[in-house]
């Protein structure tokens, strides 16, 4: 099955797509470890993304969709993959598509991760990943595990927690403003292919995934369960759709009985004025 994840930072489609792929047997593909495992090889692809990092610009997207085609060509991406961060723009929605078409794999599946902004912003400011690794963890959701289960698969050792320069309180609302600008007009992009889902990402780590498990088995073009769907904060669910409406009341009869004479008010026809005789 072939997947993209959407949802605003914080919304845990990364924690979400490592537990898919370990269930499924299909590669998390993130355009942020393909940087930086590019960069660590010093393939062509990663000394051209350096230069840009260290020079304080954008990665190309040429340059990551390079990177998506030489992990797509992997043996291990043949049954499917889950797309997590890419694409972040309609610019780079059309560029996939075009790049999946000439490689014969269209996407099953876009599923949009919907989380309250207030609980962005703390499940932010408790979100830690492996030096190591880079295995993705929450102090408040979904914190390490202990005991053996604990050792980073890449070391050996512990697991190196470390919490990245912007995941604080401080450009949270930046990064979410900057979200809500580029990688919202994507819902419509792929509600109109017919590939978008829905589901509400908030509550306990368990239940969020099978939400996403009932979301990805749904058949095209039917939406998820009204469970599975987040309400939007301050606004009243839409009327489904086929719902019947109350038959109008018949009028009531006019009544039989005559007003009393002296409650009618007609109209008196005024007398004309005497005229004065005349003198001669």
């Amino acid at each position: 099955m072939r997947i993209v994840l959407l949802g605003a930072p914080g919304s845990g489609k990364g924690t979400q797509a490592q537990r898919l792929a370990e269930r499924s047997g299909i590669p998390q593909i993130s355009t942020g470890d393909l940087l930086r495992a590019a960069v660590a090889r010093g393939s062509e692809l990663g000394l051209k993304a350096k230069a840009a990092m260290d020079s304080g610009l954008l990665v190309d997207d040429s340059l990551v969709l390079g990177m998506i085609r030489e992990r797509l060509a992997e043996p291990d991406a043949r049954a499917g993959f889950i797309l997590d961060g890419f694409p972040r723009n309609l610019v780079q929605a059309a560029a996939l598509d075009g790049l999946l078409a000439e490689l014969k794999q269209p996407l099953d599946v876009v599923v949009q991760f919907e989380v309250d902004p207030a609980e962005l912003v703390r499940r932010i400011s408790g979100r830690r990943t492996c030096a190591d690794c880079g295995r993705v963890f929450n102090v408040l959701t979904s914190p390490p595990p202990t005991g053996a289960a604990a050792v980073c698969p890449k070391t050996g050792a512990p697991h190196r927690l470390m919490q990245r320069p912007d995941d604080n309180e401080a450009t949270v609302a930046e990064r979410l403003r900057v979200y809500a600008e580029k990688t919202q007009p994507l819902i419509a992009f792929y509600r109109s292919r017919g590939l978008l889902r829905v589901i509400d990402a908030q509550g306990e780590l368990d239940a969020v995934t099978q939400r996403l498990a009932r979301a990805l088995a749904a058949p095209p073009g039917v939406r998820p369960p009204r469970s599975a769907t987040k309400r939007v904060s301050g606004r009243k669910p839409a009327r489904a759709r086929g719902r019947r409406r109350p038959a109008a009341r018949a009028p009531k009869p006019r009544s039989t009985r005559k007003k009393a004479p002296g409650r009618a008010r007609k109209k008196r026809a005024r007398k004309p004025a005497a005229r004065r005789p005349t003198r001669r």
